[in-house]
């Protein structure tokens, strides 16, 4: 027998123990043995459900229970979600998390002491919901060098996006949708500015280069300034438009950064419409993988939450598991936002000689006009360059979006 603990009885928590007791079978006949929850940790009394007999209120009757061997941390922003696991991976307890923002703050240090205590720290379900991504770039891309990854990272964008470019839909009456439909919060500033995709991509970068960089210190821009003419632009031009989170070594340091883009139909990651996620991985020997699944809601997320459970019970006792390793970043490790250069849809205000001016700043670049408005795909340039060709221009300038 082997007992977990679950801290936090969310929609998370709540999921991962309706899995592990649902599919107790399942779990029983891969493992050999038998896996049950025995504490759940939350402010809140649950009288009406099956676990509510297994509440505390108290951390201390999880922490010291040595019949406890396994933490599932799924409470939620940093404090006291970081503290609870640190002293869990203190005492022996494995600890498993859902938590991007813990990971993402303090993830190396979390390693680290687990390392140090013989015990392991997983993540699988803290980026992508529970789509299998953590586990293989530590495990199935290890042979490989990591060239970039680009991923659709956050549901709730994505479900803004698709409608926007397939109903032609404002921002401000899709998020309205998004929020009756409980796809974003009351208050979406995390989602909608960038900042849990920020986390999520700091995460992937870390496993791809080693380096864990602040998500407070990396380029993050949301998808408010996204508009249904936007959306239209990109359709002119065989594009959609989506919330990219990317990250690439440059000159041998780590650029990671998240921003709208707009992505031609070839590139896989434009079919990844509504609530799901797409991580596209490029290595050096592979070549290009996609991950694609449902990034976010109760039984997706509890089901990596489970699997990480499963895997640390698979190797009880075994020496030489692989785990993920990353160290936090310096100054030095972070690239130079400002010398990266992408390719760039203008857009401008539309007037009669508006053609001859594009042409004569941009050459022969593609250009459509879209209502109003007229755009054009530069060629990469960097923020510098671009603010400077768009003065050029001398129209007033309505929107820039990178290209991917």
């Amino acid at each position: 027998m082997v007992n977990v603990a679950i801290l936090g009885f969310g929609v998370v928590g709540s999921g991962a123990a309706e899995v592990l007791t649902d599919n107790r079978r399942v779990i029983e006949k891969n493992l050999g043995k038998t896996v049950a929850v025995k504490r759940i940790l939350d402010l809140r009394d649950f009288p009406d459900s099956p676990f509510g007999a297994l509440v505390t209120h108290d951390f201390n009757d999880i922490l010291n229970d040595p019949e406890i061997s396994i933490v599932a941390e799924m409470m939620g922003g940093s404090h006291p979600a970081y503290d609870f696991t640190k002293a869990c991976l203190e005492a022996g307890k494995s600890v498993v998390t859902s938590n991007k923002e813990v990971v993402a703050n303090f993830g190396a240090e979390l390693l680290e002491l687990a390392a140090k205590n013989g015990v392991r720290y997983l993540f699988e379900a803290s980026v992508g919901g529970g789509i299998p991504i953590i586990r293989p770039m530590v495990n199935d891309l290890a042979s490989n060098e990591i060239i970039s990854v680009n991923g659709i990272l956050n549901g709730t964008t994505n479900y803004i996006l698709t409608k926007m470019l397939d109903e032609g839909a404002s921002y401000e009456d899709v998020l309205k949708d998004a929020q009756a439909k409980g796809y974003a919060e009351r208050n979406p500033a995390a989602d909608v500015e960038g900042l849990d995709a920020a986390r999520k991509i700091v995460i992937l970068a870390a496993l791809s280069f080693g380096k864990l960089l602040n998500p407070n210190k990396i380029y993050c821009e949301g998808i408010t300034k996204i508009s249904s003419e936007d959306a239209e632009t990109a359709k002119a031009f065989g594009c959609s438009v989506k919330l990219i989170g990317h990250t690439e070594l440059v000159d041998g340091k780590v650029l990671a950064m998240v921003s709208p883009r707009m992505i031609p139909c070839s590139n896989p990651l434009a079919g990844v419409s509504d609530v799901f996620n797409g991580i596209l991985v490029d290595a050096n020997m592979l070549g290009e993988c996609m991950f694609y699944g449902k990034g976010a809601g109760k039984p997706p997320t509890a089901s990596a939450v489970v699997a990480d459970i499963i895997d640390i019970v698979a190797h009880m006792g075994q020496d030489g598991v692989r785990a993920p390793k990353f160290e936090v970043a310096t100054d030095a490790d972070y690239a130079d936002f400002g010398a990266y250069a992408t390719k760039r849809c203008f857009s401008f205000a539309n007037t009669v000689d508006a053609a001859d001016k594009i042409h004569k700043v941009f050459g022969d670049a593609l250009t459509a006009v879209v209502g109003e408005r007229i755009a054009v795909i530069s060629e990469a340039l960097t923020e510098k360059d671009a603010a400077e060709a768009a003065a050029k221009v001398g129209l007033a300038l309505v929107s820039s979006i990178r290209m991917l």
